[in-house]
């Protein structure tokens, strides 16, 4: 039978007391940090989405994919901020769930904000004078647009850490404790499907930007259905003669070997021609050499139905990389 003495808390009386300070610091940061949020959206709003509409330096079409949701993303910031205010957090939070897909929206319209943003700085003077004359505003504390256009983004990681930590720090017998705990589920489902939002959009990025150093036509067709993992200088080891340095290109499904242009070539300097594509289902992949970890390289030999290819790099470290990249690529054609 366990004793307790006047003044003495019990283990779990000291758990409890630990969920509620931690609930209580919780609670306390996402309110401050919603209202730096909310000023920030309406600093946005005002200085920007406002006084371009009233002043139609951007037409309708250019500042809807410029800011995509924004005022609806700051309007649920509206929304929530006074039910946290009031200590209603279950509530608060439970209603504001209904806004996730505007965040969804703004992940899918993010790399076209981005793109919209540098054509008009480019193109567009009289938005270029504008935009320059807001962010030396004082409010802004410094800040320019393009610091400010992926702050919903950045604001929904925020909600998932601090909603996960509320529900995680409120007892089951809480009133709020199904609310938050349906919240932090909803707005963590949210945070992964903008971050592989996010994640594709790099991938697009890359796969433009190695088709652009590309010739050939084995390079044609590399923008769909694949993702890159590396790219590097390797040497082909020939059967007979001095290694030849190649550039080479991984992707999930294939491996794609490439010879750099002339330096002196007028029109296509700087880029590459597409000699091999190598299939990662079909490869076997074995170090030959450069388990030690020194300083002298080593050797990788990969083996197609057709052909053998062995790389060389004279550092370690670097043909590491490659070895775990080319190993995941091969098991992920297998799974």
């Amino acid at each position: 039978m366990e004793i307790h003495y006047p003044g003495v808390r019990s283990p779990v009386q000291e758990q409890r007391a630990r969920w509620e300070r931690k609930r209580a610091c919780t609670a306390r940061e996402l309110l401050e940090t919603e209202r730096r949020y909310q000023e920030q959206l309406g600093l946005v709003a005002t200085y920007f989405l406002g006084i371009l509409k009233a002043k139609g330096t951007l037409r309708p079409p250019e500042r809807q994919a410029l800011f995509g949701s924004w005022e609806l993303i700051y309007g649920a910031s509206q929304e929530l901020l006074p039910y946290l205010e009031g200590g209603c957090w279950g509530q608060g939070l439970e209603g504001f769930c209904r806004h996730l897909e505007l965040y969804n929206q703004f992940a899918a319209n993010s790399e076209r904000s981005q793109t919209t943003l540098q054509e008009q700085l480019k193109k567009n003077k009289g938005f270029r004078r504008f935009v320059r004359l807001q962010e030396s505003r004082p409010e802004f504390g410094g800040l320019q647009l393009q610091d400010l256009l992926p702050l919903p983004l950045q604001r929904l990681q925020q909600y998932e850490n601090l909603v996960i930590a509320l529900a995680e720090n409120t007892g089951p017998n809480s009133p709020d404790h199904q609310q938050l705990t349906r919240a932090a589920r909803l707005i963590s489902e949210t945070a992964q499907r903008v971050h592989t939002i996010g994640q594709k959009q790099k991938n697009d990025q890359h796969l433009r930007r190695v088709q652009a150093l590309l010739s050939g036509r084995q390079a044609k067709g590399l923008t769909s259905g694949r993702w890159f993992l590396r790219q590097g200088w390797l040497l082909v080891v020939p059967p007979h003669g001095e290694p030849r340095p190649r550039m080479f290109f991984l992707f999930t499904d294939v491996l794609l070997m490439a010879k750099p242009r002339p330096p002196l070539h007028l029109l296509q300097s700087g880029t590459f021609a597409c000699k091999a594509l190598y299939p990662m289902a079909q490869c076997q992949l074995s170090r030959v050499f450069g388990h030690s970890g020194g300083p002298c390289g080593g050797l990788l030999s990969l083996s197609f139905p057709h052909e053998k290819l062995l790389l060389m790099s004279t550092d370690q470290e670097e043909l590491s990389r490659w070895y775990h990249s080319l190993t995941w690529a091969i098991s992920s054609q297998k799974n």
